[in-house]
């Protein structure tokens, strides 16, 4: 894992930056249907990516994107998928980490101030467009109503303060949502 500018090995660190920042101490378990639990029992999945990728490139990245799906969880005293009434989003808050990084000289990923989060509770999560198979930055920043995400130092206050409007947002936002698409259960 020693080239953080892969997205997978980039998504590990990320989860620990955020686990970090949240004061969370339990380690994440693979299949779990988040990433973070912190102390005050929010459930948050983190996705990262950045302009600098580990392979070739001409260029850096124009619009970093991510994959966001809904997922079947596993029932953790089987091992087993729960049944398909049970897709859905599984967090409480969603953790959008970006690396700022524009060139491979730049990149540090150790450097705090080279990554900005994004930050958007489920019910948003839920309202945004279905059929693309990524969502990119500028998609989520428009949902989020701010150009510009938070940095590490605000991260957790950014965190607790969706968890506590989560409730509020789903209730604006249910009029309007798109009815959820499904996907294929995850292999593995």
């Amino acid at each position: 894992m020693s080239d953080l500018r892969t997205n997978t090995v980039r998504g590990y660190l990320a989860e620990f930056l955020v686990a970090r920042a949240m004061g969370a101490e339990a380690t994440r378990v693979e299949w779990d249907s988040y990433d973070v639990l912190s102390p005050e029992n929010i459930r948050i999945e983190v996705k990262a990516t950045g302009y600098v990728q580990a392979w070739t490139q001409t260029r850096p990245s124009r619009n970093p994107s991510w994959e966001i799906r809904q997922t079947i969880p596993i029932d953790p005293a089987t091992g087993e998928y729960l049944p398909e009434e049970h897709r859905g989003f599984q967090a409480d808050v969603y953790v959008f980490a970006v690396h700022g990084a524009r060139t491979h000289a730049d990149y540090d990923p150790l450097d705090l101030a080279q990554w900005s989060f994004h930050v958007l509770p489920r019910a948003r999560i839920e309202a945004l467009p279905r059929g693309a198979k990524k969502q990119a930055l500028g998609t989520l920043q428009r949902v989020r109503e701010a150009a510009d995400g938070v940095g590490y130092e605000a991260l957790a206050d950014e965190v607790r303060e969706s968890a506590a409007t989560r409730d509020r947002v789903r209730t604006n936002s249910a009029a309007t949502a798109s009815p959820p698409s499904l996907f294929v259960r995850p292999v593995g």
